[in-house]
């Protein structure tokens, strides 16, 4: 062989190699396990605020007994819920959002159970943390969405060839799992009534 030929082999080869997937599917997959950190950091800052907004509500409330203890049983549940990055499976996500909808739901009830208490309203301490889940709320949205970009991604590269060629020879890598609504009717848009 040439050397002008193997340089032309040696560059093609390069050529090959940079385009094929080699580093791209494994940085897409610490890409989403970083956006899973991120998702679960956001519904870990949401169960640290809950025992507080019960706590106000509390002082207020007190014989709203039955709310105040489903909304902790929620955030105990959902607390217990986590999947590992390796086991994103549809069943595991289903679990997780299973348990995280319920403390949502839970938290929907408190905060009605909110509305019959002017004073309650008014305190300084239950708007600040009302405004602070608000705002987790939010934060989980996104963490939510930037989880599920990259979970296209890391998709694209293990199912879509030529990189997928590179993924059935070397890596070997499932497709992760996607976020699916968990609330019942969250397809359809709320009715609005006055």
């Amino acid at each position: 062989m040439t050397h002008a030929r193997s340089v032309v082999v040696a560059v093609a080869a390069g050529l090959l190699l940079a385009g094929c997937g080699f580093q791209s599917i494994p940085q897409a997959e610490n890409a989403v396990s970083a956006a899973w950190a991120e998702v679960e950091n956001q519904y870990q800052r949401r169960a640290d605020l809950v025992p507080n907004l019960v706590e106000t509500v509390k002082g207020y409330a007190s014989h709203e007994r039955e709310t105040l203890e489903a909304v902790m049983a929620a955030r105990a549940q959902a607390t217990q819920v986590r999947i590992p990055v390796d086991q994103l499976t549809p069943e595991n996500m289903k679990k997780f959002e299973g348990a995280q909808g319920a403390l949502s739901s839970a938290l929907g009830r408190l905060l009605a159970v909110s509305e019959n208490y002017p004073q309650l309203k008014a305190n300084e301490n239950f708007r600040d943390l009302q405004a602070q889940l608000e705002g987790t709320e939010n934060r989980i949205s996104i963490a939510r969405r930037r989880y599920i970009q990259e979970v296209q991604r890391f998709n694209d590269l293990v199912t879509v060839p030529p990189t997928s060629w590179t993924n059935a020879m070397m890596y070997h890598k499932q497709p992760k799992a996607q976020f699916t609504a968990t609330t019942q009717g969250a397809e359809k848009a709320p009715a609005v009534k006055f």
